[in-house]
């Protein structure tokens, strides 16, 4: 019998923990990531309309919400919930498997363990490959259809009746690279960016509580989690604007995104939505 083969109780034979098959591995992060998605969704749909209206609307989520709730009824809501719950499904999957795949290529074989620059490597790497394969073209769904019921709220034609019809219009406007991977700039950046900054800050929290000798603990954890959610979301959100605004149903590039964030709301416009975007990790924390 090989000396790596599993003894039954989820241990190889030479006492080391059995790699998590990969199917596991794919299952666990697509069915938490659109549980996630859908349960937060309100937050992202407010942040998203904040970052697209130029300054017009509120800073409170459930302001906006709320008003949302009230003009167009909640079904409005959860428009685009849908291609963000299938990105969802398709990035954790492909994060686990893709970080599972680095992982292992990159731990000491004697020591079955990773390096903490390893691992952050390992992290940024998962996420520009997400980012590729399914983050950007669903992110560039998602917000069309978002501003263009915005848009239709106010009187305008609808551009897209279905996110189907979204895909096929977006394509047969633009083509299919900036069809669907308009904004993928932004969106690598943020998705590289809030790997780092998250695994980053986690550990340096945990080094210094246990310099004070803090135990960890259920809240503890929690908390060390929100800190460093927090600290991910203000370091990236100028990322994550940059590719809202060139996600619009009409579609912008990098440069005119900038300069229409920088021409309505001035610098601080780059940290729009970030209050929606903090509401929304902290709550997806808690789950």
């Amino acid at each position: 019998m090989s000396s790596s083969a599993s003894n039954g109780n989820g241990k190889k034979a030479d006492g080391k923990k059995a790699d998590t098959p990969q199917w596991v591995s794919l299952a666990a992060g697509s069915t938490a990531g659109a549980v996630e998605a859908a349960a937060t969704y309100p937050f992202e749909f407010a942040k998203t309309r904040v970052q697209l209206s130029g300054g017009k609307l509120p800073r409170n989520p459930f302001q906006v919400v709320g008003d949302v709730y009230k003009q167009e009824g909640f079904r409005a809501l959860y428009k685009g919930c849908s291609t963000l719950v299938v990105g969802s499904i398709f990035k954790d999957g492909i994060r686990f498997l893709s970080f599972d795949s680095i992982r292992n290529a990159f731990k000491d074989r004697e020591s079955d363990t990773l390096t903490p620059a390893r691992s952050l490597l390992a992290g940024m790497a998962a996420g520009v490959v997400a980012s590729f394969t399914a983050v950007t073209p669903t992110e560039r769904l998602k917000t069309a259809l978002i501003d263009d019921a915005a848009r239709t709220s106010m009187g305008q034609p609808a551009t897209f009746r279905s996110p189907y019809d979204a895909v096929i219009t977006l394509i047969r406007r633009d083509g299919f690279v900036q069809g669907l991977y308009r904004g993928w700039e932004g969106t690598t950046l943020k998705q590289a960016g809030a790997t780092a900054a998250r695994l980053g800050s986690y550990n340096i929290i945990k080094d210094a509580e246990k310099g004070f000798g803090i135990q960890q603990s259920t809240p503890i954890t929690f908390l060390n989690g929100a800190a460093a959610g927090t600290i991910t979301v203000y370091t990236t959100q100028p990322f994550d604007t940059l590719k809202t605004r060139g996600q619009s149903a009409k579609g912008a590039s990098v440069v005119d995104a900038f300069q229409s964030i920088i021409k309505t709301s001035g610098v601080r416009g780059f940290w729009r939505g970030s209050v929606m975007r903090l509401s929304r990790v902290v709550w997806s924390g808690g789950m």
